[in-house]
């Protein structure tokens, strides 16, 4: 590639050092850093080699890695124990339903198909541990999540809007309004708080009081796009925040893709993973999701699936044990010993 004597010229020797001869010598160009060329993004090649950094510096694109949130929790989890323990407190009556030989209790929210109500409350309660568990190590706040220079509604920011921790129900109401208006879904939910945790990493900053709405907003933007097929347009959003603008609402979504490094793809095990540390996360914090007793109707749909899951897998059986039955145990009408040539 590059090489006139060898791609162009299929000359004798002779001609093809005469050719060579007349060649300038080969000077390379300097290459020009990220600073004279104006783009600050890494390149893709700089991102080839994620696989072979740490799990811990990116959890939410190796699904063996500890997502942020759960690990942020324990903490609480552990002081909450402890006091319970050093007061003597029972923690009160365990209302958990057990099945028995009459009755099935199962939860409908499964890894394809999570309850909406119920996985937002574990991402309100993820994002809350975010900021009451955050890093204070001075990290910077950037200027395009920063609620005082872009703010949401019209209404004045209070001077000391940087220094009091949102509540978990002030999150779950600003993300539950989101989803109901924009008709999300609950996958989206888990989607959302994969990119948080990512531009957190990716950005190297952290979620606190002064920014955690217009990153979650962010969030539920970017993954109403990748998630929904009939996404909702920024015009919409404007329309359930009445007092942000169209190109804010664009700025945020260029800046948010840009922090992450326009990597939006989620790997169905990372996706697996944060569902199963969300539903932890609610173990933990005795937030369970509801139980209902098993009906004639979802039983009949469990059996029917069961039954088309046993003839699909007998299939693959059967071909499975033709590859792999020796030629001296056929069973045939007459029996004939396997002879080797």
């Amino acid at each position: 590639m590059g090489n006139t004597t060898s791609c162009c010229v299929s000359s004798s020797p002779k001609h093809r050092r005469n050719t060579h001869s007349r060649l300038e010598p080969y000077r390379p160009e300097p290459e020009l850093s990220r600073e004279e060329t104006g783009c600050n993004l890494q390149h893709i090649s700089d991102r080839e080699n994620l696989d072979d950094l740490p799990m811990e510096y990116n959890p939410s694109d190796h699904p063996r890695a500890s997502t942020i949130f759960l690990s942020k929790s324990q903490t609480d989890v552990r002081e909450k124990r402890k006091s319970l323990y050093i007061n003597h407190h029972h923690p009160g009556p365990v209302r958990r339903k057990y099945s028995s030989c009459s009755t099935i209790f199962l939860d409908d929210s499964t890894v394809s198909q999570p309850n909406l109500k119920y996985t937002i409350k574990c991402v309100a309660l993820a994002i809350y541990y975010h900021t009451k568990n955050r890093d204070v190590d001075g990290r910077m706040l950037l200027d395009i999540f920063d609620e005082k220079l872009h703010p949401l509604s019209k209404s004045e920011v209070p001077h000391d809007y940087d220094k009091h921790d949102p509540e978990q129900k002030q999150i779950y109401r600003f993300v539950r309004t989101l989803f109901s208006a924009a008709q999300l879904t609950a996958e989206c939910a888990i989607v959302t708080l994969v990119y948080l945790e990512r531009l957190l990493t990716y950005a190297e900053i952290d979620i606190c009081p002064a920014n955690w709405k217009r990153i979650v907003l962010g969030a539920i933007l970017l993954a109403s796009k990748v998630w929904d097929d009939q996404a909702v347009w920024n015009v919409d959003y404007c329309q359930i925040l009445k007092d942000i603008t169209v190109e804010d609402m664009n700025e945020l979504e260029r800046q948010f893709l840009e922090l992450l490094q326009f990597n939006i793809n989620v790997p169905s095990s990372v996706y697996a993973k944060y569902y199963f540390d969300l539903r932890s996360l609610a173990e933990a914090n005795n937030l369970s999701f509801p139980l209902e007793p098993l009906s004639r109707d979802k039983a009949q749909k469990l059996e029917a699936i069961s039954r088309l899951c046993d003839d699909k897998y007998k299939d693959l059986r059967k071909q499975v044990k033709k590859k792999s039955v020796s030629a001296d145990n056929l069973t045939m009408v007459r029996w004939c010993p396997a002879i080797i040539s």
